[in-house]
């Protein structure tokens, strides 16, 4: 920043390799740790083909966020590109990147009280119940500081917990080829024991696509990244690649383990090193990994929803507070401080679950979303200057959006069983959201007509 300028500005810190870990540490996160032994309770020595067909659906709404973001390279993504393609259309560009700074600060909650109780786990406390907050709420308050500090302090500290969290997963896959060396023989298109193979790969598929959720979230750290038209698409496509890679070899490293065991084990990563290396201190090591993992997240969904309070604040919809920019630290401090707070705040609902169940709902409407914008931007602004454009098309229709707007579809109709009052009761707490989202709208709205000097 130069000695006299007036307002201060994002940082272009993040390269390429940065951004690159950056999404594979999202994408990797905990879910993987917490997913496996369902998937492979479900599919079986067949999981590989399950973990190739989500992918394959990740990277349809992928290849439309690296179209938008070399398109629009600004934060607050989601709400950007709305905004673009549906430019009367406020209260829906609010709504947008309402559900998602909402779904971000749920889930810095949950993730940071699942880093709680893995550290209460190895440390012992004489009240569980209020040593879980208080955890949570140190975890949240250090990696809001490293937030605050620099966005490329938080990307150095992102690299150390992202190459842990793989590091974690290398580990299972070595012990894991070890003893399938030893097994009499694997057949890898096998399911369990009187399960259909479509519908076993295709449950299975559907529940391993919420571990690539998180990819998307690169989109919003443009400002603050080196030439981001290239780089945004490359890191998308990148992190989406690797974290294949490392999910097939994955199920291809447990394929001789019983689909039930690890299916009820609450830990399976560590269940199956366990019970190849028959110590305990296989379970040390993969929980301390957890830990790692689960703090990764919680640093890049502060991030991210810094970044999205910014961007939207940036754009009007949000009080200017939300878009002031420390002179030092070349971070946005209120957005930091405010998405400390929030998220801090949530811890105290108790169970969250339901809630959080229903942030990762919101997140796929607005993948579908996305793919329509985009679908939309190709028919309305053919003439658009697209760094990164998707193709085949078929006429001016890209195909791969639209199989992703499709398969985003399909995956919010399976995301619950919706024969069960659970599925409308998600759907229910989702309502309750936009219409709280709607409600602050129409307030800023009026406010901002009522007194149009303060602005």
């Amino acid at each position: 920043m130069k000695i006299g300028s007036k307002q201060p500005k994002l940082e272009r810190d993040i390269n390429l390799f940065e951004a690159t870990i950056y999404g594979i540490g999202l994408i990797l996160g905990a879910g993987i740790y917490a997913l496996i032994g369902k998937v492979y309770g479900t599919a079986g020595s067949a999981s590989w083909i399950s973990f190739l067909v989500a992918a394959g659906i990740a990277l349809m709404t992928g290849l439309s966020y690296a179209e938008l973001a070399s398109t629009f390279p600004k934060s607050a993504a989601e709400f950007t590109y709305v905004k673009e393609a549906f430019p009367t259309r406020k209260a829906f560009h609010f709504t947008v990147g309402w559900v998602l700074i909402f779904s971000g600060f749920i889930s810095t909650a949950t993730v940071a009280l699942g880093f709680a109780g893995y550290f209460i786990g190895f440390m012992g406390a004489v009240n569980p119940a209020s040593a879980t907050i208080v955890v949570s709420i140190v975890l949240i308050v250090l990696l809001s500081l490293v937030n605050f500090i620099g966005i490329e302090e938080s990307a150095k500290l992102n690299i150390i917990f992202t190459f842990i969290e793989a590091a974690g997963i290398i580990f299972i896959i070595i012990i894991g080829f070890m003893n399938l060396g030893n097994s009499r023989g694997v057949d890898f298109f096998a399911v369990p024991n009187g399960t259909n193979f479509f519908l076993a790969i295709m449950t299975a598929a559907s529940l391993i696509f919420f571990a690539y959720i998180g990819f998307e979230d690169i989109a919003n750290i443009a400002e603050e990244t080196e030439n981001p038209t290239k780089t945004i698409p490359r890191a998308l496509m990148l992190s989406i690649l690797v974290t294949t890679i490392l999910y097939m070899l994955v199920a291809f490293a447990i394929s001789s383990f019983d689909p039930a065991t690890l299916d009820a084990s609450p830990n399976p990563f560590a269940t199956i090193a366990s019970s190849i290396l028959g110590s305990d201190l296989a379970i040390i090591i993969i929980s301390i990994v957890a830990l790692f993992a689960t703090a990764n997240t919680v640093l890049v969904m502060l991030i991210v929803s810094s970044r999205m309070l910014y961007g939207m604040s940036n754009g009007g919809a949000l009080p200017k507070i939300f878009s002031k920019i420390h002179r030092r630290t070349h971070t946005p401090w209120v957005a930091v401080i405010f998405t400390m707070i929030i998220s801090i705040s949530f811890l105290f609902l108790g169970d969250i679950e339901i809630v959080a169940r229903a942030s990762i709902f919101s997140v796929l409407l607005v993948f579908f979303i996305v793919n329509v914008t985009l679908i939309y931007l190709r028919k309305s602004q053919p003439e658009l200057e697209r760094p990164f454009k998707v193709k085949p098309t078929i006429k001016w229709m890209p195909l791969f959006p639209l199989i992703g707007a499709i398969t985003c579809f399909l995956l919010l109709i399976m995301f619950a069983d919706f024969t069960t009052w659970d599925y409308y009761f998600l759907l229910l707490i989702q309502l309750i959201i936009i219409v709280i989202g709607l409600g602050l709208y129409f307030i800023w709205e009026w406010y901002k007509r009522r007194h149009p000097s303060s602005l």
